[in-house]
């Protein structure tokens, strides 16, 4: 499945009920990721590090 293809039936979804389903998924691929690549992951859902609310949440 395309990654546009699923970002399509994340919007097409109820708000709550696709960050669930994210949050499922999630929990399947994090433990399979270096922490590198989940690092990206926050920086590519969270935006650039720049002010400091968005800073220290990527720390997390």
């Amino acid at each position: 499945m395309s990654p546009n293809r699923i970002e399509e039936l994340l919007t097409g979804m109820d708000p709550e009920a696709a960050l669930a389903a994210m949050a499922k998924a999630a929990k399947k691929i994090f433990p399979l990721l270096d922490a590198e690549a989940r690092l990206t992951f926050w920086v590519n859902l969270l935006g650039e590090p720049g002010g400091d609310k968005t800073a220290s949440m990527v720390h997390l």
